[in-house]
């Protein structure tokens, strides 16, 4: 963005542009360069700004860039500009208005992978209202329970999944993107009208615009609650660390409704100016994806754990990829993962964490070098302590993010829950209720969420380590280690195993399993049963552990099928391979 953009932007948008440019140019200048960039950045200070007007619509004036490239397998190729999807956005902002949707309404948005997203998502900024993000899986209760707790009073879907509403009375405006049905306004209708929009008044950066329902690995979603500064400004931290850069197309591969669809395949590569890249299918499948990769030239990716791990059982060498930058973000990626892709393409996977409620607080950024199992330093614009049961800063403990001046990049707070939102910032701090451990030299190495640590006759485990040792065995696609109870130690650890294809199910394989353990983890730590199972995930491909943990602490008849305990092989007692 020129100069000259910014002296034609209205009065009311110069002040917050040149902040945010300033801090945007500031992490693309120093992207390779870790110490300055965390030693000197700093959150632009911002009183009114609407990323949608004064930072998009700025930076798509005469922009014909692609802003937004969709590979779809059911259906045409779409490719638009900066330029197009201001005017789109300008004219889905006015059929929202006239639809009634005005400054701080929330609205619930459930669609797939299309264009009316990123229309939706700008028009959204553009009007102060406040989107509800919501996964096209949800049930009817979960739809009720955003229409009731996150009171919302519009809701824009997919044909197909308004059967889904039927049931759910209500005053609430019906919007509906594809085929026409009873009862429910076309999108299309959008289209109509202008590509003129005028804004009804400023927006101050602390106004709400998101209003995310946790992905559900607890009984009850939280609502969390972010602003116009929040996702738009904070992630300038995700940017940083995905290595974003302006001539990119960059390919997140997440679900609509999932907080991370919004950092990487929304906010961090159109903050870099970046072309955000999309494929569509029915079903995943790795051979397709890493094919449209090739053949689009897709430059960065950011993928779940699970992906990567479909991704190596690929002969990736015969691929011929475009990459430069890949990232994985959700749960930690093993380093066996790790080294398979850096044995084939030459680029490491840069592991990232953050949450829901915030951006990317800890990763291994471009330029530098990466422990294997560690997932890296604090991002610009956070400083990141660990506190231990006392609440001191240690070198074990919750990673936390001092809060005291609170950065920009953190939610308001949880919805309606005072309480919690108390006990989240208490202390000067923000905790996240995740647990690691940072050596000598900075590094934090993620341990799992504090209610996943267990102990075993008196020993405390990590879920992460044992499933990393497991993940290494040929057999094994992935794995879930959760406490079983024993009659001697209290807990053993117990994994839940998903095979990888032409693998299947049986008291052999089980030994080869544990066998495979013993020789690769001390006897305190050793997994003592297994079970062959489908692992449960949330919408986002996280490991419902809370779920595993719960089918093991309900009392049973006896053994389910396909599982087995070490005890069951005495042979194995003195093998050490």
């Amino acid at each position: 963005m020129t100069v000259s953009h910014i002296e034609t932007a209205g009065v009311h948008q110069r002040e917050g542009l040149k902040a945010f440019l300033a801090a945007r140019e500031f992490l693309l200048t120093h992207r390779e360069h870790y110490q300055t960039a965390y030693r000197d950045f700093r959150w632009p200070q911002l009183d009114k700004f609407n990323w949608a007007l004064d930072y998009f619509d700025t930076f798509a004036r005469g922009n014909n860039k692609p802003a937004l490239w969709i590979v779809d397998e059911n259906g045409p190729e779409v490719k638009l500009s900066f330029a197009e999807m201001s005017r789109r956005s300008n004219q889905v902002a006015n059929f929202l208005r006239q639809q009634g949707v005005c400054r701080g309404d929330r609205l619930i948005v459930q669609l797939p992978n299309l264009v009316a997203i990123w229309e939706i998502m700008l028009a959204a900024l553009k009007l102060g209202a406040i989107v509800i993000p919501a996964a096209t899986l949800l049930t009817v209760a979960d739809l009720r329970d955003r229409l009731d707790r996150g009171k919302a009073r519009h809701v824009i879907t997919l044909s197909g999944l308004t059967e889904k509403f039927a049931s759910l009375g209500g005053d609430y405006t019906r919007i509906l993107v594809g085929a026409a049905e009873e009862g429910w306004v076309p999108y299309a209708r959008a289209y109509e009208q202008s590509p003129d929009f005028t804004p009804d008044g400023e927006t101050n950066a602390t106004d709400p615009f998101m209003l995310y329902f946790t992905s559900g690995t607890t009984a009850l979603p939280k609502l969390v609650l972010h602003t116009h500064q929040s996702y738009p400004v904070g992630h300038l931290a995700t940017m940083y660390w995905i290595g974003i850069r302006p001539a990119d197309v960059h390919l997140n591969i997440s679900t609509p409704g999932w907080a991370k669809h919004a950092w990487s395949s929304f906010f961090a590569p159109w903050d870099a100016g970046a072309t955000i890249f999309v494929h569509n299918y029915d079903r995943f499948s790795a051979k397709r994806t890493l094919e449209v990769v090739a053949r689009c030239g897709v430059t960065t990716m950011c993928a779940p754990p699970t992906v990567w791990r479909l991704f190596i059982l690929e002969d990736l060498k015969s691929f011929p990829v475009q990459l430069k930058e890949l990232a994985s973000a959700g749960e930690p990626l093993n380093p066996e993962v790790i080294e398979r892709v850096r044995a084939a393409w030459n680029i490491t996977i840069r592991d990232g964490f953050g949450q829901t409620e915030n951006v990317l607080l800890l990763g291994n950024f471009p330029g530098q070098t990466v422990k294997p199992g560690a997932v890296g330093k604090p991002s610009p614009g956070h400083r990141v302590v660990l506190l231990d049961a006392e609440g001191k800063e240690s070198d074990d403990g919750e990673i936390s993010v001092v809060a005291d001046p609170k950065p920009i990049s953190l939610m308001v707070g949880y919805v309606d829950d005072e309480e919690r939102t108390a006990q989240c910032f208490a202390g000067g701090y923000y905790r996240t209720g995740d647990v690691a451990h940072r050596d000598a030299d900075g590094y934090f190495t993620y341990i799992g969420r504090a209610d996943d640590v267990f102990k075993s006759s008196d020993y405390r485990l990590s879920p992460f380590e044992l499933e990393s040792a497991l993940i290494e065995c040929a057999c094994v696609a992935e794995a879930a280690v959760v406490p079983s109870p024993d009659a001697i130690r209290w807990n053993v650890p117990k994994a839940f195993i998903t095979l990888r294809p032409g693998f299947q199910p049986s008291a052999d394989l089980a030994r080869e399993i544990f066998k495979f353990i013993r020789a690769r983890l001390g006897p305190y730590k050793r997994i003592r049963r297994i079970e062959f199972s489908e692992l449960p995930k949330t919408i986002s491909g996280k490991i419902r552990r809370v779920q595993l943990r719960r089918i093991e602490s309900q009392p049973g008849e006896g053994r389910r099928p396909d599982e087995y305990w070490e005890d069951d092989f005495p042979d194995l007692k003195d093998a050490t391979k």
